[in-house]
């Protein structure tokens, strides 16, 4: 049943403005509506407009860039499964990060950590351009990014294997399972920015990647410059996803499910599928980080643990409905 492109946007943004409303207040500590007006030395307010907003503000724009990322990928591949992590780049970003932590900078410059994370994902772009070639086809590409993200995981498992001390190993692992928690208004200001940088790039192969469902040689006859649609979604891709990584750690599965949520809704056109993924990544990782706060625990769950514990039985039920479908 396909729905218009308007109406879904509209129950999108009042999903959107609910779950930020109920960001704000949900938590161990549920705090009242009232306490937004409250005076400024008031313990609530510092805990909403101190923790929760920066945590909440994350969370969308996280959720945005790995959704919009995803379905860019599915498009560019033609691959259902296609996802970020499918590039390296997320890997390679976790790689950089883990490098900072390994080597004891991270803890005493904090910018350092981010900075790291994100010269990863560069890094990661410039080796995926040059292993796949300017005129390569989809299945180089695709074949460079498997590449990258195991260089990159084995790199990140040499890193905890040889860690200097329990404390740098557990660091290490903390950061990788991916969380909004505790973070500040230094994290938003750094991610935003590059976030904003990378969807843009990747909103402008919308044409493209719908050309390109007849097939490269046909797109090439459209007019469509795959050069420069690789680079550009790279870029946006890189740019998006390694800052997200920078700031929250690994979060995976957002960018495989929020396409397949929305293809019945609104059709397979992948330029269309482009901004609603990103509003509905947004809508995805803001509710599951709500969840995880309001799970009964000592500790709170991390946001990655929990989109892995849904992503796995989402791609095990998409593996088995295309092999029946193929037969």
């Amino acid at each position: 049943m396909n729905m218009s492109v308007p109406k879904l946007f509209l129950l999108l943004f009042g999903a959107l403005v609910l779950l930020f409303l109920a960001s704000l207040s949900a938590g161990k500590i549920w705090i009242p509506w009232s306490a937004w007006f409250a005076a400024v030395n008031d313990p609530q307010w510092i805990i909403v407009f101190d923790l929760r907003l920066p945590r909440t503000i994350l969370a969308l724009a996280v959720g945005a860039a790995l959704g919009m990322s995803g379905a860019a990928l599915q498009g560019y591949t033609r691959n259902a499964l296609a996802d970020p992590g499918i590039m390296g780049v997320s890997s390679m970003a976790a790689f950089g990060a883990v490098m900072t932590m390994y080597l004891g900078t991270a803890s005493a410059m904090p910018w350092v950590l981010p900075t790291g994370a994100m010269a990863g994902a560069l890094i990661g772009i410039a080796v995926l351009l040059s292993l796949s070639g300017a005129i390569s086809s989809v299945l180089t590409f695709i074949l460079a990014g498997v590449i990258l993200n195991t260089v990159a995981s084995a790199g990140v498992a040499l890193a905890l294997n040889l860690a200097p001390t329990p404390w740098a190993v557990n660091e290490i692992i903390n950061w990788l399972m991916g969380s909004v928690a505790d973070r500040s208004r230094n994290e938003v200001a750094f991610a935003l920015p590059f976030i904003a940088i990378g969807c843009t790039l990747i909103a402008t192969t919308g044409r493209a990647l719908d050309a390109l469902t007849l097939g490269d040689a046909a797109a090439r006859s459209l007019g469509i410059r795959m050069e420069r649609t690789r680079l550009a979604l790279a870029l946006g891709i890189g740019l998006a996803t390694g800052a997200s990584v920078a700031v929250t750690g690994m979060i995976g599965f957002v960018g495989l499910i929020t396409p397949h949520l929305l293809r019945p809704l609104i059709g397979a056109r992948p330029g269309a599928l482009l901004v609603p993924s990103a509003f509905a990544g947004a809508v995805l990782v803001l509710a599951a980080d709500i969840i995880v706060r309001l799970i009964p625990s000592p500790a709170e769950l991390k946001l990655g643990v929990a989109m892995a514990a849904l992503g796995g039985p989402f791609f095990l039920l998409m593996l088995i409905d295309m092999r029946r479908r193929a037969a």
